[in-house]
């Protein structure tokens, strides 16, 4: 009976052998195949495994029969080519929010997607544990509770968690509940954000997410968010993305810079190519959009020196000012 069943299970086996020891650089012969089926105690002869074969590739499956460097049969195509794989484990790598445990952990399930010796050779090239890494191990927690609150519009309490220094020798953790209607999640600056509103109040904030802890699914119905922004049919994570800067919060304001030639890429890159820019002279240009007007702004527009100038607004104008003397009076000697 266990032989019988086996055999049924023979086209699963010969997929996951095909999926994990055979790549463009790895082919097994009929040979090859019919001993890995042996290790899992299933007799196969070559014949039944050109017929397996042709089976997995009506399937679907890329099978490709090659005859150099020697003869066999590899799997051409996967799912995830390596150059992605590649892609996602260093976005892993690179998320601060992922604790390094969950790191490790995604990484594994990842490599997972390629043949084993794609897998040894991104793992040669995989380190994480020089990285600064959130601790709070909830995380993974939290997304998923939160998730299910905005599919089913329902309201979510957690425990804000805000470091605060009391000297020069120690340092305090302020905890605080906060119950609010929670719209979407955004990762932004290497950080992950709840996008949110916060009870008894008509504005959005949001909050990191490896800040917040024992989140919890509430039974009343949340907020909804025309009620508390612009946004009437869904809400647009792209647009409240693309106006704040550094993910500070603050009051959306149309924004005039005056820019040099020199800049243009980065500009595009933190705007878009689709925000409108005319010739201001010949060595600089004007961009106009809408932003949010806070002291993430400033610092942005600040690290481009004389590069940028604020036309307006003029509220932003003279704090990029202010910030500047300030600069200034803290590095002069005494």
């Amino acid at each position: 009976m266990q032989i019988k069943q086996k055999k049924k299970a023979k086209l699963l086996y010969l997929m996951d052998i095909l999926e994990r020891k055979t790549d463009e650089e790895h082919s097994l012969c009929a040979n090859d195949l019919c001993e890995c089926l042996e290790k899992y105690n299933i007799s196969a002869e070559r014949k039944s495994v050109y017929s397996d074969i042709e089976t997995l590739r009506e399937f679907g499956m890329d099978i490709v029969k090659t005859h150099t460097p020697s003869r066999g049969y590899f799997l051409a195509s996967r799912l995830f080519e390596l150059a992605e794989i590649r892609l996602l484990i260093d976005a892993v790598q690179a998320a601060y929010f992922i604790p390094q445990k969950k790191t490790r952990s995604l990484i594994k399930k990842i490599s997972s997607l390629v043949s084993d010796s794609q897998m040894e050779m991104l793992n040669k090239q995989v380190y994480v544990d020089s990285r600064i890494k959130t601790k709070n191990e909830q995380i993974y927690y939290s997304i998923d509770i939160i998730h299910k609150a905005i599919i089913a519009n329902k309201q979510i309490k957690f425990l804000y968690h805000k470091k605060r220094v009391l000297d020069h020798y120690s340092v305090s953790t302020d905890e605080k509940e906060f119950v609010v209607n929670p719209y979407a999640l955004i990762w932004s600056n290497d950080h992950y954000y709840l996008v949110c509103n916060k009870i008894n109040y008509n504005n959005l904030i949001h909050i990191r997410l490896d800040r917040i802890k024992k989140v919890a699914l509430l039974d009343s119905k949340a907020r909804h968010f025309s009620q508390v922004s612009n946004y009437k049919n869904s809400f647009n994570q792209a647009d409240y993305a693309s106006k704040l800067f550094n993910m500070f919060s603050g009051s959306i304001e149309p924004l005039e810079l005056i820019c040099s030639d020199s800049i243009l890429e980065e500009i595009n890159d933190r705007f878009g190519d689709a925000v409108p820019c005319r010739r201001y002279d010949d060595k600089h240009f004007i961009i106009r959009t809408d932003a949010v007007i806070s002291e993430g702004l400033v610092s942005w527009i600040m690290q481009y020196g004389s590069n940028i100038r604020v036309s307006e607004p003029e509220n932003l104008r003279q704090s990029v000012i202010n910030r500047a003397k300030e600069t200034i009076k803290s590095n002069e000697r005494s």
